[in-house]
């Protein structure tokens, strides 16, 4: 016969079991409830910021666009430009002097987006760049794509190669000599018809090396100080040149070029793990890798060849991005392409600004802004590639 105190004590187990499940049901819920509310969160906060880059991104140009040694107000400034829109520029009223129309749409409008498209594809580059070799070190010309580029302009600025072009022969030529350069880089990286990355490396930096030196050659050959001055002035980067008629071919080769490695985001992430992983999850590694040299070398070259060289963009733009977003290329793409954008936007105003009326090459303003970012960067101890902690 069963006692009392025995059906007592069993009764208060049996309550502190259900206590218990209670309890950890109660937790579960509310740690699913958590994840779920996370998962939205981001779901939410991610398109924000999007968006929140984008009015920046209009707010930079509009800004860029007004600033100058003549400031002509913001509201002029969109008249000016929707009066050239086909179906709007009836209904604009024009109050605005030929002037102001000059400087606006024939001198600033184009600069401004000319460095919208370098440094969206520059920032582009230098994120898949560095997923393919998987290092932070990876830069847009580590191909020895700027290099070629280089070297053919330089034969225009000092001889002037391609005359029959006329005003297209510095950026033909620079980008001859870009996929010349880049055809160079993949002779010499396949052994066996495969290309390691390892090779592709070393076979950019030896082309580089040797296109820079020729590049010198060509400099101490010049026979006069005005076209050294402007080899030099146009080697360090700079938006100067910027014309209508040559900004349509280089935004449709950058824009298509960004398109495409959205698509890849996903590919890009599985190189992030290894080729072998990457092998694993469906990806043809070698063919991919191939894929993403073209593509990337042929958006350097097209930027090198209407801007010249500018450094630490695709460089430092992917670090700040990690740093903030992780690892994931679905994010780290565009807000690299929206940030790069205005960065090189603001770093161009900088340099028409700082020592007006003299103008600064914009490289030399990325370089003195990059520099002490990776100075920074060093000295956290914390910061592994990706933007993660160790």
């Amino acid at each position: 016969m069963v006692s009392p105190k025995y059906i007592k004590d069993r009764g208060e187990d049996l309550q502190s079991v259900c206590n218990k499940e209670s309890v950890r049901e109660i937790g579960d819920a509310r740690s699913a409830s958590a994840k779920k509310y996370g998962k939205a969160r981001a779901l939410t906060a991610f398109p924000l910021l999007l968006g929140g880059l984008s009015l920046f991104l209009v707010i930079s140009v509009t800004a860029a666009v007004m600033l100058g040694s003549v400031r002509i107000e913001p509201v002029t400034v969109w008249k000016i430009a929707l009066s050239h829109m086909p179906g709007i520029g009836s209904l604009i009223e024009r109050d605005w002097t030929k002037a102001q129309e000059q400087i606006i749409w024939n001198i600033r409008f184009p600069r401004v987006l000319l460095g919208l498209v370098v440094g969206a594809g520059l920032s582009a580059v230098g994120v898949t760049i560095q997923a393919l070799i998987r290092n932070s070190l990876g830069d847009p010309y580590i191909l020895g794509v700027s290099s070629g580029s280089s070297v053919a302009a330089t034969l225009v600025l000092l001889f002037g190669g391609f005359s029959f072009l006329g005003a297209y022969a510095l950026p033909v030529s620079a980008f001859i000599g870009s996929l010349v350069a880049m055809a160079l880089v993949f002779t010499f990286a396949k052994v066996g018809g495969r290309i390691s990355t390892t090779r592709l490396l070393l076979a950019g930096t030896a082309v580089a090396s040797m296109m820079s030196a020729f590049t010198s050659f060509i400099v101490t050959m010049a026979p006069n100080a005005q076209g050294i001055r402007s080899v030099v002035y146009w080697l360090m980067g700079s938006l100067a040149g910027a014309k209508w008629e040559y900004l349509t071919a280089p935004a449709l080769i950058v824009v298509s070029g960004i398109l495409f490695l959205l698509f890849q985001h996903r590919s890009l992430n599985a190189l992030l793990v290894g080729e072998g992983a990457a092998g694993t999850m469906g990806v043809n590694v070698p063919a991919f890798r191939t894929c993403l040299v073209i593509v990337t070398a042929l958006i350097t070259g097209t930027i090198v060849s209407v801007s010249g060289s500018i450094g630490f963009v695709g460089l430092m733009i992917p670090h700040i991005v990690r740093l903030v977003l992780g690892s994931d290329h679905r994010k780290v793409l565009p807000v690299s392409v929206l940030f790069g954008a205005v960065y090189v936007i603001w770093a161009d105003v900088l340099a028409r600004l700082a020592l007006a009326p003299e103008e600064l090459p914009i490289g030399i303003v990325t370089a003195i802004c990059g520099g002490p970012f990776f100075i920074w960067l060093l000295r956290r101890s914390s910061y592994a590639f990706g933007g993660t902690s160790k």
